[in-house]
Order: structure tokens, then C-alpha cells, then sequence
């Protein structure tokens, strides 16, 4: 017997979303190395906005580094405790922009302490720009596109 999965609102995708998000710390990250070779790992997130943008600090000598220097084309996968699922598909591009650099390394504690300070030559912070959001319900077996905004909600 298949197991029964909790119904959708799909009226409430966006917060659902979100609140996938939120539970679920460590996201996985999905690169491609320049062998064609599909290249997975956990990261942590600085900063989530309200659109899905999703903002990762990386350092210059992480093999991720060159992987989307290489092909910018990334996947997040969230899961939570109780196994509901965001995918974000988006691309990755490097923050140049001193105000946002300034406003994201004020507000992780952790980015001072293990860098120094956000002159660090190994800091680069990537913003992941989704192009699609998508989540599941545990056990439905079955995506929902999730809309950029509260108000695109059915």
C-alpha cells in the first residue's frame, strides 16, 4: 500500500516553500565539474529572500569555485525534517556590489570569524537567482511550481 501524503493549498506554495526552507539548514548544492561529472555537497546559506534569491559564501579555493566559473547553471535541493522537498533551480553569479557585500557580512557572525574581514581574497559570495522553485509534499510523488511571489499564489 502506497503511503498517503498530506494534501496541497496551492494557494499556499510560496509559504510552503519558504517554510521548507527555513527547516532545512543545509541544502544541497549541484554543480558540474569540467568532466561532465555531476558534483554534490551541503552549504549553508547567508541570506534568503523573499523571491527565492539565495545567497551563498564560498571560499576562491573550493572546487565549486571553478565548477561554476566553469557553467554557472546550479540546483538547491532543501529537504526537511518531515521530508517535504524545494528544488531551486537557478544560476549562480558572484556579488559585486559593496553595499550587499557590506549588509550580508554584517549580518553573519560566522563570515567574521572564520575570514577576518570581507577584504579576505578566498571570500567570494554567490547569489543563486532562481529561475524555478518547485516543491513536494512527502510521498506525493509529484512537484509544484512555486511562484516568485506571495501574490503569484493560485
Amino acid at each position: 500500500m502506497k503511503p498517503q501524503s498530506e494534501s496541497v493549498d496551492l494557494t499556499q506554495l510560496h509559504a510552503l516553500a519558504h517554510t521548507v526552507i527555513k527547516a532545512a539548514k543545509f541544502p544541497m548544492l549541484a554543480t558540474v565539474d569540467v568532466t561532465g561529472q555531476p558534483r554534490l555537497r551541503p552549504v549553508s546559506p547567508v541570506r534568503v529572500d523573499s523571491d527565492f534569491t539565495v545567497y551563498v559564501a564560498n571560499l576562491a579555493c573550493y572546487h565549486k569555485t571553478a565548477e561554476i566559473a566553469a557553467n554557472p547553471r546550479v540546483e538547491l535541493a532543501y529537504l526537511a525534517p518531515n521530508h517535504d522537498q524545494v528544488r531551486l533551480t537557478g544560476t549562480a553569479e558572484v556579488v559585486t556590489e559593496q553595499s550587499l557585500l557590506e549588509q550580508i557580512w554584517s549580518s553573519n557572525p560566522l563570515l567574521k570569524q572564520y575570514l577576518g574581514s570581507p577584504e579576505n581574497p578566498e571570500f567570494i559570495l554567490y547569489r543563486i537567482v532562481p529561475e524555478r522553485v518547485r516543491f513536494m509534499r512527502e510521498w506525493a510523488l509529484d512537484y509544484h511550481d512555486v511562484p516568485s511571489s506571495a501574490e503569484g499564489s493560485l
